[in-house]
């Protein structure tokens, strides 16, 4: 099996995290995410939308979609509920990650960290910021009745979205302000297998 990524994004390394978690043996293939290595044409055939992680399967096949690589390499762990109701749930919560968390935390984070807020994009930066508050008002609200995203242990929910919210004040958000996000960060923190982002 090999992942292709670029650890300095979490939808890269909350793949990672998990393999190390599960020990799950894999050949990492790093890429530069930032140098448009997976703007190649030899890496388009293998996913034509130009992104990462990307899973190659040891018969050749490919996934790409963080969550649904987590989703694939969880099957069958405790990471990823029996319970309908709860994987359901589970789901929920992954689809939140992509579609109201990720697009603010994680683009917030590239503008700011990575391509050191270039005049062109603070309109962008300024404007993604409720999205992301929003988000982490959400996670908070939820992980202060709850230690974990879905029912009483770790899961790949919770994987998912430490993602970006551990390293969310790198996108300008003040973790000081969420209490229960820094309670679960450091109860993730503490998982036997876990591994820091790079």
């Amino acid at each position: 099996m090999k992942i292709y990524g670029d650890l300095i994004s979490g939808n890269c390394y909350k793949v990672k995290l998990l393999c190390n978690i599960l020990n799950i043996g894999h050949e990492w293939i790093d890429m530069d995410l930032l140098a448009g290595d997976a703007r190649t044409a030899d890496f388009l055939e293998t996913n034509h939308n130009a992104k990462i992680p990307l899973l190659e399967l040891e018969d050749g096949r490919f996934l790409a979609e963080s969550n649904a690589i987590l989703f694939n390499l969880a099957y069958g762990s405790e990471l990823l509920p029996i319970d309908i109701f709860l994987k359901s749930k589970l789901l929920e919560w992954l689809f939140f990650e992509q579609y109201s968390h990720e697009p603010y935390i994680a683009v917030r984070r590239t503008i700011k960290k990575y391509q050191g807020m270039p005049a062109e994009r603070q309109a962008e930066f300024d404007a993604r910021e409720a999205g992301g508050s929003k988000a982490l008002d959400i996670m908070e609200k939820h992980l202060g009745q709850n230690k974990y995203i879905v029912g009483e242990a770790l899961s790949i929910g919770d994987i998912s979205l430490y993602g970006y919210s551990h390293v969310a004040d790198e996108a300008g958000y003040d973790l000081n302000k969420y209490p229960a996000i820094q309670a679960w960060i450091n109860r993730v923190q503490n998982i036997p297998g876990y591994i820091p982002m790079q």
